[in-house]
């Protein structure tokens, strides 16, 4: 692996499973930290990596803080040594999904990845680039997010992935199944957004 690239890639061991929560983090809040300890348990995962993005491709960037601090703040909301926090895609210059699976597959062949997203994301899934093929390359799990579920369900990605949906039951065995695969998960109780977290000029509620 290039130097450049291992110095973005969070410590691992071979065989691991990995769950991938990608996002802008712009703040990071407590209800990441949650999914992911959720996502830990139910999905039976060794670690999860926050993927703090430069930018997502389907918002607005203008009020997006500076990486650097998104960076730190999540890492002192993580607060668990089972939530590393990356910035790879940064490193490998991409804003897309899709490059940074393929990155991590062809770097990393020896992990076995999970894909983490709320319901809200899989209701505009088809909106990202090259869904289909992210779909095939990685199975996925959804973390139901109250009151997103009917819409996320009906939405043209869930409706044209429906029959590789894995049984709830079943999501402990969801990092060794051949994608295309997915899980949705109930359960989750804490439903907060970083939307909700910032204020009207972009600053972070609670903070200077």
């Amino acid at each position: 692996m290039p130097r450049f690239l291992a110095q973005a890639v969070p410590p691992y061991t071979e065989g691991m499973r990995i769950g991938l929560l990608g996002g802008s983090f712009n703040p990071p809040h407590q209800a990441h930290r949650a999914i992911s300890q959720f996502a830990l348990k139910r999905l039976q995962l060794d670690r999860v990596w926050w993927l703090v993005t430069p930018g997502n491709p389907l918002k607005e960037n203008g009020t997006l803080h500076e990486l650097g601090e998104r960076m730190q703040a999540a890492r002192d909301v993580a607060d668990d040594p089972r939530i590393e926090v990356s910035c790879l895609e940064s490193v490998i210059r991409t804003r897309y999904t899709i490059d940074t699976i393929n990155t991590l597959r062809r770097r990393l062949s020896g992990l076995r990845f999970v894909w983490i997203m709320g319901a809200d994301n899989l209701a505009q899934f088809h909106r990202w680039q090259h869904w289909r093929r992210i779909a095939d390359q990685v199975p996925i799990a959804v973390v139901d997010r109250p009151p997103q579920s009917f819409r996320a369900l009906a939405s043209p990605a869930a409706k044209a992935l429906a029959r590789y949906r894995l049984p709830e039951k079943k999501a402990a065995l969801l990092a060794d199944q051949p994608a295309p695969v997915w899980v949705f998960l109930t359960g989750m109780k804490l439903n907060l957004s970083s939307t909700r977290l910032r204020n009207p000029d972009g600053s972070w509620k609670g903070t200077k």
